[in-house]
């Protein structure tokens, strides 16, 4: 099969959406399939082989953040030029009501299309302004796959018709094979948090609260952080004695992600509300780590109702304190809750989540009569 994807948000800075659309094509080329991705990108910049840069993006204002898009007529004519030369069975787009190449693609689309919803928000202030836009988008896809319970119960309740659940995916050997840091986990006991531990949603400070009280009564145990955030900003939360046991590594790398997901005894997802999925809990489960969780509908719907990972009330840093406790003291129960979640993880591995991906693409081209994209663009306008 011949399958165009189009991400809406540029590859120069990497992303969610951005690295489920790379984890998906090389999921889709393992299974046989030609696949081509389209994104906003430097025409110099390192890409995957597969990816075509659609020039450099621009900033815009979307979701309460800053997406980097790219959108207009010189983005057009590139998106209808990409159309022509890959002739596609099906075309597969993802949060297509961005001001994007996305949506681009989908007004400029002659045969079926696939959308994929990341998030739960369809409305924003630049959207509100172009209701006849989105229209003609709505009318243009195919099918429709959302990432989580959430975001389908959007589509179903905002933009009318059904979509298909099919939860992000996890590229399992990856981070099943990842080699630890260097002195990491420890005898001491290693706890592990990955995301921007300033915002409050997150729920750090829950996790700081566990950390400094069980760090008190245990002079080895130490916490590993990943992700955004001032270092300063980090350790000032954090009693002085007690900051050389914290280690803070930035922003990762995919392949650092992975290892530090191996190098640590729990991973503690304390977020206190707002999420879809938890695709950083399918993470730490193919790593292999215990997980403490908030008990999150989205989070209990990942960790297979607490066989998979133990949950304790949201926002309760008494009961996290506790339940911590338990699990350093306790390595079978560790190794009982990685060896389940190794499990419930398979369904998540990308070759697995792709071949319900593709069922989805047989759907849309029986849909449109077997239909493929044209060649209307192949010719642009001089100066395009």
């Amino acid at each position: 099969m011949r399958i165009g994807i189009v991400s809406p948000y540029s590859f120069d800075v990497p992303g969610g959406v951005q690295n489920h659309i790379v984890d998906l094509a090389e999921a889709l080329i393992g299974l046989g399939h030609e696949v081509s991705v389209l994104a906003p990108a430097d025409e110099d910049a390192a890409l995957p082989p597969y990816v075509v840069p659609a020039g450099r993006a621009l900033p815009l204002p979307y979701n309460g953040s800053v997406a980097r898009i790219a959108f207009g007529p010189v983005s057009t004519a590139r998106v209808r030029r990409w159309l022509a030369r890959g002739r596609f069975d099906v075309l597969h787009v993802h949060e297509p009501m961005t001001l994007s190449l996305s949506m681009l693609a989908v007004l400029s689309a002659r045969g079926p299309v696939v959308a994929t919803f990341h998030t739960a928000m369809i409305r924003s202030r630049a959207l509100s302004a172009a209701q006849g836009l989105l229209q003609l988008v709505v009318e243009k896809i195919t099918a429709r796959i959302a990432v989580s319970e959430l975001a389908r119960k959007v589509q179903v309740e905002h933009l009318g018709g059904g979509a298909v659940e099919i939860p992000n995916g996890v590229a399992v050997a990856k981070f099943a094979t990842a080699e630890p840091l260097p002195g990491w986990p420890g005898e001491g006991g290693a706890l592990g948090f990955l995301g921007r531990f300033t915002e409050p949603r997150k729920g750090f400070e829950l996790l700081r609260t566990a950390f400094v009280t069980l760090a008190r009564e245990r002079p080895g145990l130490r916490l590993l952080v990943a992700g955004p955030g001032d270092r300063d900003e980090l350790y000032d939360g954090i009693p002085a004695d007690l900051r050389p046991r914290v280690e803070f590594l930035g922003l990762v790398s995919e392949a650092d992600k992975a290892r530090m997901l191996r190098s640590v005894d729990v991973y503690v997802a304390p977020n206190t509300g707002g999420e879809s999925f938890g695709m950083i809990l399918t993470e730490a489960m193919a790593a292999g780590a215990a997980i403490a969780a908030s008990d999150l509908d989205a989070f209990r719907r990942v960790l297979d109702g607490g066989r998979a990972g133990a949950l304790f009330p949201t926002g309760d840093a008494a009961a996290l304190t506790t339940l911590l406790a338990e699990l350093l003291d306790d390595p079978d129960r560790r190794s009982e809750l990685a060896q389940c979640s190794r499990t419930v993880v398979t369904a998540f591995d990308w070759p697995v989540v792709a071949k319900r991906v593709l069922e989805v693409y047989t759907t849309a081209i029986e849909a449109t009569d077997g239909r493929v994209f044209d060649d209307e663009w192949a010719e642009p306008r001089p100066g395009t």
